[in-house]
Order: C-alpha cells, then sequence, then structure tokens
C-alpha cells in the first residue's frame, strides 16, 4: 500500500464528523465534486469502504469508525502542535541537558539550576541522574550539555571535558529533633557511638569524613551507606540517624526536611563542580548557574573563610 495521504485522511475526517459531503466542503471551502472526487480516491488507495449511504446521509462503515478514532488522536496532536508553536513564537526555548552525580545534595543541585529556569527566554531542562562516570559517558557524545559533580573529572578518562569550581562548603552535621534530643555531650563528642548515615562510597567527601572521625577519635555507629543523597536525607528525618549536608545551604536542608543542624565540620570541605565540554562556559543557562553558585549560593560560605 502506498503511503497514507494526510490530505485525503483530513477530508475523510471532515465528512466524519460533517455527516455530508456538502457540510465539509463548507467547512474546508472545498467544492463538494472536489471532495467526494478525492474521498472516492482515498477509498481506493485503502481498498475499503469508509461510507455508506444512509438516506441523504452518509454513515461510517466499522472500518470507517476504527479509522475516524485514529483520525482524531492524528488531528489532536496536529492542533496542539499549532498551539505550542503559537505560544512559544517569539522565545527561544533553550534546551538544557544536564547530568546530576548521585552524590551532589539535590537540594544543591536545585538551588544551582533555579537562577536558569528565570532566564527570560526559558529553558526547557532535561535532567538525567547517575553515577558519575556513566553521565561522562553521555557527556562524550553529546547526549548532556552539563555535568553536575562534587569531584573534578578524572584525568584518566579519554573524555574531552573541562572542570569549572562553581563553589565549595564546610559540612554540617544534621538529625532529627526527637534523634538528637536524645543525644549526650556536646558536639562533636556527642557523635560518638551514635547512629549516623554515611554518604556512598562515589562521594568525594566520604574518605574526608572517615578521616575526621579517626581525627576526632570518633566510632559513629554506621548503620547505612547511601549513593542518593535525597534518600539519605529522607532517612535522616525519619530518626535513623545523623547526616551531613553542604553548610552553604544548611538552612534549606533545615526547612524541607524538618531536621536540626547540631555541629559544623568546617575542615572537610565539599566541592561542586560543573562539567562541560566547553573550555569557556558560552550556553546561557550554565553561565547563569556558574554566576549563581559564584554570587549567591558560595558567596557567604567564602566570607566566612576569609
Amino acid at each position: 500500500m502506498a503511503e497514507l495521504n494526510y490530505k485525503h485522511l483530513r477530508y475523510f475526517w471532515m465528512v466524519a464528523k460533517t455527516g455530508s459531503i456538502a457540510r465539509a466542503s463548507e467547512e474546508l471551502h472545498l467544492t463538494p465534486q472536489s471532495i467526494s472526487g478525492q474521498l472516492t480516491e482515498f477509498e481506493t488507495r485503502l481498498g475499503i469502504d469508509l461510507f455508506f449511504r444512509s438516506g441523504r446521509n452518509l454513515e461510517l462503515t466499522d472500518a470507517g469508525r476504527r479509522i475516524l478514532g485514529m483520525a482524531e488522536q492524528i488531528f489532536t496532536i496536529g492542533d496542539q502542535i499549532v498551539e505550542e508553536l503559537s505560544s512559544n513564537r517569539g522565545r527561544n526555548i533553550i534546551p538544557l541537558r544536564l547530568g546530576i552525580a548521585d552524590s551532589v545534595s539535590k537540594s544543591m543541585a536545585y538551588r544551582l539550576i533555579e537562577p536558569a529556569l528565570e532566564l527570560e527566554d526559558g529553558i526547557r531542562l532535561i535532567c538525567h541522574e547517575g553515577l558519575l562516570a556513566s553521565l561522562l559517558g553521555n557527556l562524550a557524545v553529546h547526549r548532556l550539555d552539563m555535568i553536575i559533580a562534587d569531584r573534578p573529572m578524572p584525568a584518566n578518562l579519554n573524555v574531552r571535558g573541562y572542570s569549572h569550581l562553581l563553589g565549595e562548603s564546610g559540612l554540617c552535621v544534621f538529625g532529627s529533633p526527637a534523634y538528637v534530643d536524645g543525644l549526650a555531650g556536646d558536639f562533636p563528642g556527642c557523635l560518638d557511638n551514635a547512629r549516623f548515615l554515611l554518604p556512598g562510597a562515589d562521594a568525594a567527601i566520604r574518605p574526608k569524613l572517615n578521616q575526621w572521625f579517626d581525627a576526632q577519635n570518633l566510632n559513629p555507629h554506621i548503620v547505612g551507606e547511601f549513593d542518593d543523597s535525597a534518600l539519605v536525607k529522607a532517612f535522616g528525618s525519619a530518626g535513623a540517624g545523623l547526616f551531613v549536608g553542604p553548610s552553604a545551604i544548611a538552612d534549606s536542608i533545615c526547612e524541607q526536611y524538618k531536621v536540626v543542624q547540631i555541629g559544623r565540620i568546617d575542615t572537610v570541605i565539599e566541592q561542586v563542580y560543573a562539567i562541560t565540554t566547553e573550555r569557556k562556559l558560552t550556553n546561557p543557562a550554565i553561565v547563569e548557574i556558574s554566576k549563581s553558585a559564584r554570587e549567591v549560593i558560595f558567596n557567604n560560605e567564602a566570607k566566612a573563610a576569609l
């Protein structure tokens, strides 16, 4: 069978909706003879009858009813396309394909991305989450525009990319109010034997945090390890144990997860990078993310370090 002629399909659709060739010709601003001839050609190409006469009107055959249902879907989608293009006329919608490493705080990721959503032309955000190695593979084949990660791109990978430091922050220790109330002693001594939720092995701060525990002679009771930073906060919020998060967004973590901050670890620094294929950032959305990170999100942390 030859390819479907969508002009014929539209004529069929209009005749089926109006119930007669005469009314369809008025809607389409064509002569009845033209509609009738096109409809006959459509039936001939399909090899089936789409209508039968019932008095002065045309009624759909069983095959006609099936095709009408599909035609309704096709032209509904067509109308949606026209509406979408009309509403976005004059706006330059920028697709932004982001990879977010599992180990990056989701609260931090949102704070970083949020300014790009306010761009005048607007962006269409496409987010992917996963391990850094997997995300770098997608960056290499240009499926991603940028990766937000807690470390620079490994030097031993044969991937063309550049690491842009967005900022760095110390850590805070958080816990649910009910669990924190039961801790004995002051910080950091209260962490000894306390239930603790560690970031997963892929997190850049994991070995630094373990070294800090050793330096403070602390032996927290590790009850879980989480690759997903949002999941560790959910468990911590429920009282499963204490957890760490960036001090740069401590207030946001407390508000979102209904937890309290019990102390700061300023000697363990968490860094956040934008990894792109560009040596110099040019994508307007990525430039806005970088600017906001330096001037807003990490600005107070930088002042505190002076």
